[in-house]
């Protein structure tokens, strides 16, 4: 299967003070296209700014980030804004839904940046949102919040799915229920999709795992037989 992701020595160094703090450590890696990958690693092991650096929300400080063909790293800032725009699809810990906006209108938004945007109430419908149409986020459970906030991402018809701690604020039941979904998505349609996560327990779903720690990665292995999501007790 052809790499659609190939990371070659990317670092992104901070100054603090007098030193310098890698928060990615000159790491390599490949993904291929449509594959379901975690990353793994303790708060602070550098997997969130790993995704910004992919969703070309952040830059590297060496090295080349490689999507699709196209070196993104070498991007001006209006490249890496169409970059976003088109190919890549972000679902976040905490569900960043405009509030005076219905779940359609939340979704249906995405027609503004996207020429190739899926049908917002077809995508509600998919994620099981077909009686929440017409509902403003408040008047949704987390769980329910977090549903629109993939269909929204969903509905870019993104190439790449890059979620950052997705479950992080629900429990362990509705957790498992945007797992599956964010699952069966990648089944489905064939997106790329990689999620940041801490949890060791959801590493057996992902058709690659990544660990990463202190900057570096410790292990890159394929799953051989991933399980459904729902078969993980976590």
């Amino acid at each position: 299967m052809k790499d659609y992701i190939s990371c070659k020595h990317i670092s992104k160094k901070y100054a603090i003070g007098n030193k310098d703090f890698y928060a990615i450590n000159h790491i390599d890696f490949t993904i291929p296209k449509g594959e379901f990958v975690i990353i793994l690693g303790p708060s602070g092991a550098g997997k969130s700014t790993l995704l910004n650096l992919l969703g070309g929300m952040d830059s590297p400080t060496s090295g080349d980030i490689i999507i699709d063909g196209n070196n993104i790293s070498s991007c001006t800032d209006d490249q890496l804004t169409s970059y976003r725009a088109a190919d890549v699809g972000f679902v976040f810990q905490f569900y960043n839904l405009i509030p005076n906006l219905t779940a359609y209108e939340n979704v249906a938004l995405i027609k503004e940046v996207s020429k190739n945007a899926y049908d917002a109430k077809e995508i509600l419908e998919s994620v099981g949102l077909k009686e929440h149409l017409h509902q403003f986020p408040n008047q949704l459970s987390g769980g329910e919040q977090q549903r629109v906030s993939i269909a929204r991402a969903i509905s870019k018809n993104p190439k790449l799915l890059l979620c950052d701690e997705p479950t992080g604020a629900l429990d362990s039941e509705t957790g498992t229920v945007i797992l599956s979904l964010l699952q069966k998505m990648n089944r489905e349609k064939g997106h790329t999709v990689l999620i940041v996560t801490h949890n060791a327990e959801i590493a057996e779903t992902a058709d690659r795992v990544i660990q990463i720690r202190n900057g570096k990665i410790r292990d890159n292995f394929v799953n051989e037989n991933p399980k459904p999501m729902e078969e993980v007790n976590w």
